[in-house]
């Protein structure tokens, strides 16, 4: 039977490729929620671009109907 000080060094080395292992698991995953979330901030920003130019459409389409609705009352 190996002496337990024999079998300190091994274990340890066998633990300390399994941390290793986890690291590295741990970071790619990390890396893919953080890319995740980069997208996700993306497409955010874009529909909010997208939501105040409509909105800049709808108001000139509406001052422009406003516009011609006065020039209606007044008679013109």
């Amino acid at each position: 039977m190996a002496e337990p000080a024999d079998m300190i060094l091994p274990l340890l080395r066998e633990i300390q490729g399994e941390i290793a292992s986890f690291r590295k698991e741990a970071a790619d995953r990390f890396a893919a929620l953080e890319s995740g979330q980069r997208n996700i901030r993306s497409a955010l920003a874009a529909d909010t671009v997208l939501g105040r130019m409509l909105i800049g459409e709808y108001e000139e389409r509406i001052g422009s109907l406003e516009r011609k609705v006065d020039e209606l009352e007044r008679g013109k």
